[in-house]
């Protein structure tokens, strides 16, 4: 497994990195254990979570994905220094899906919210530090989660910048957290928290976790330019497209037990153009003799940009596969074939 570097610290992260959203709602408390070990005994260290977890987000299951990785670690003390931790503290309700039941309406990245999340998670995770601690989405309005264009909304109110990273540099001062991350975030929010960690004196964010894939490809417009001249490193999530570009959903299929079978809310990628686009990339991945979740999860992991390609399961055989994608090379010919079929249909589900 390849490891590459988080930021400008010391930490190398696994080029494959577990995600875990479906822990607490698809898959049971005995199945994430069973994945964490599997990821840990191939190479895999960086496990990411997030306190509104598992997703569809529900006051009934809420935080229920970091208990259960807590009480893997409290079976596993002496594995914590290898892993890489991450989470995330959710941010306020500005959009109809966004999580109300987490210390309400008001939940921005005030010392207040950012405390009571930050203590609420090393508490179900049952650790003293987290390495990589995340603001899930902006504190303003802006485009996350398949907004096809910035909404020019005037908030009333949204937490200044120079105000959440001092907070948070006071936990990474205090131990409580090793290095910090975005998400969802845009180039002018990732170049505001440089320019606040410059003027000021406090630590630089180190990743960005925002979606990548196939059927998205927006991050290499205005963001990765920012791996390369500042350091910030993409944690890609989403690049299977919630299970599309595995063909599992072709000509119509709704397996039993799939996210998209089972939750009506998940329509990012099922829109008419990225279906078409989806199975333009599956029948190019067949003719490669490859399985499409390997294809894609390998076009991904071929990016400079990219830190660490975070995945997601609900078997231990899709696991496995995925997992198996970091040791799958695409030749610059299939590259050049997905940029042909990109330039054909760009970004079909932003």
């Amino acid at each position: 497994m390849e490891h590459r570097r988080l930021g400008d610290s010391d930490v190398q992260v696994s080029l494959i990195g577990l995600g875990t959203m479906t822990w607490g709602e698809q898959n049971t408390e005995q199945e994430a254990h069973a994945q964490i070990d599997y990821a840990l005994d191939h190479g895999v260290n960086l496990i990411d979570t997030a306190e509104m977890y598992p997703v569809p987000p529900r006051a009934e299951t809420q935080g229920s994905t970091e208990r259960y990785i807590g009480t893997w670690l409290a079976q596993h003390r002496s594995a914590r220094e290898k892993i890489v931790l991450a989470t995330k503290i959710a941010g306020p309700a500005r959009q109809p899906h966004n999580p109300r039941h987490i210390r309400g309406e008001g939940n921005q990245f005030d010392r207040k919210n950012l405390t009571e999340a930050l203590d609420g998670s090393l508490k179900r995770l049952q650790t003293d530090y987290v390495d990589l601690y995340q603001l899930h989405w902006p504190d303003r309005s802006t485009m996350t989660f398949g907004r096809p264009a910035y909404p020019w909304v005037d908030d009333a109110y949204t937490v200044p910048i120079e105000e959440t990273l001092s907070v948070l540099a006071e936990f990474v001062k205090a131990g409580k957290v090793r290095h910090i991350g975005v998400s969802n975030e845009t180039p002018w929010g990732v170049a505001q928290f440089l320019r606040a960690a410059d003027k000021l004196g406090l630590p630089r964010i180190a990743s960005i976790q925002n979606p990548y894939s196939l059927l998205n490809r927006t991050y290499e417009a205005g963001l990765s330019e920012y791996a390369h001249r500042d350091n910030i490193g993409l944690l890609a999530y989403s690049p299977l497209a919630f299970g599309w570009l595995s063909g599992k959903y072709e000509g119509g299929a709704r397996p039993a037990g799939a996210r998209i079978s089972l939750f009506e809310r998940f329509a990012r990628y099922s829109k008419p153009q990225a279906v078409q686009a989806t199975t333009r990339y599956v029948e190019l991945a067949k003719r490669q003799g490859l399985s499409p979740a390997q294809f894609a999860l390998a076009f991904v992991n071929s990016r400079p940009f990219v830190t660490s390609n975070l995945i997601g399961a609900t078997s231990l055989d899709q696991l496995k596969e995925n997992i198996a994608s970091a040791e799958v090379k695409l030749s610059p010919e299939v590259l050049a074939e997905i940029d042909a079929l990109h330039e054909l249909q760009p970004n079909p589900a932003p």
